[in-house]
């Protein structure tokens, strides 16, 4: 499992296609790995979801264009089927009007409006303000991926075969842009109505209580669940979850199974969610381009979390990744 080979091909396609009509999933598929995994291990090394990427790319090299300036080789090659659009504004210099409406077509927008919005949130200026100033471009270049595996600190893990196995938990659905920001929301929502004193004092709607005795009899909220969301390579599922113990599920709730396979289980020391996100970050950064002699099954991740206090150091998590030995 090359990564590194991997994430730098897939940098290169997306400048090959930069003014192509190309997302994650397109992406995914020219280095064969499922879009799940491919945008989680992007945007843990790159710091930037596949998305946000292509985005910032187009937005600087809109700013070359607004400027007049050339656009390097590899992304001139990708501009020939907005050649029509170069030609319309020759007759027509001037008109700034024309040449906006021109360049939000041609960089993937559907109204003038929205890119110029885009625009001035990327650079801080709308395209005839950087016209006035053009020192204050923002520069995005692509990206070159260079992965450093440093010693000093070695992560702990095993390789553990568990069967196939049922949860319960709540299902919430989370794009790949936004889920590190909405996902402790979540987390919140559900430790504010199900968690500590605050739920002796709340007011039982219908079911309320049933789902409460699953919660317990289960232990929902032990573990974290991300799972491919096959219909939509944009979007995630995520569920709060435990081991499902059998019986009636409560309206709200639903029921998964987590096939059989090993387990690479790395632990976490630390308070959250810091440790539990380095110990990630490692895992995608230098454990994974390290053991090419893994791949990854199917395509869920799994965070479990002990009790206690988890602003601790002492607090203990983990994560949970499925592996197949080639």
């Amino acid at each position: 499992m090359d990564w590194l080979t991997s994430l730098q091909k897939a940098i290169d396609y997306m400048e090959k296609h930069i003014f192509e009509d190309i997302g994650a999933q397109e992406v995914a598929d020219v280095v064969h790995f499922s879009s799940f995994y491919f945008q989680k291990c992007f945007k843990i090394v790159t710091g930037y979801t596949i998305g946000e990427y292509l985005r910032n790319r187009r937005l600087y090299l809109a700013g070359l264009d607004v400027l007049g300036r050339k656009i390097p080789e590899m992304e001139r090659q990708s501009r020939k089927q907005s050649q029509c659009l170069d030609r319309s504004q020759n007759g027509s210099k001037g008109n700034e009007g024309r040449k906006v409406i021109n360049l939000a077509y041609k960089y993937g927008y559907d109204t003038p409006e929205s890119f110029t919005k885009a625009f001035t949130r990327f650079h801080g200026l709308s395209p005839m303000q950087l016209r006035v100033q053009p020192h204050q471009i923002k520069v995005f270049l692509p990206l070159v991926v260079e992965i450093s595996v440093k010693g000093g600190s070695r992560m702990e893990f095993t390789i553990e075969k568990r069967k196939a196995i049922k949860m319960i938990g709540f299902e919430r659905i989370f794009s790949f842009e936004t889920s590190y920001q909405e996902i402790p929301r979540f987390w919140k929502e559900f430790c504010e109505r199900y968690c500590g004193q605050s739920q002796q004092n709340t007011t039982l709607e219908p079911g309320e209580e049933r789902i409460r005795q699953t919660i317990a009899e289960c232990i929902v909220g032990e573990f974290g669940v991300c799972v491919e969301n096959p219909s939509d390579s944009e979007h995630f599922r995520y569920y709060i979850a435990g081991a499902y113990q059998g019986g009636e599920v409560p309206e709200g709730m639903k029921v998964f199974e987590i096939p059989e396979s090993e387990w690479a289980k790395f632990k976490c020391t630390g308070p959250m969610p810091d440790a539990l996100q380095t110990v990630n970050t490692r895992i995608f950064k230098e454990w994974l381009p390290g053991n090419p002699q893994f791949e990854i099954p199917f395509h869920i991740n799994i965070e479990w979390y002990s009790n206690g206090d988890t602003l601790s150091e002492d607090y203990e998590s983990g994560i949970w990744i499925p592996v197949k030995r080639l």
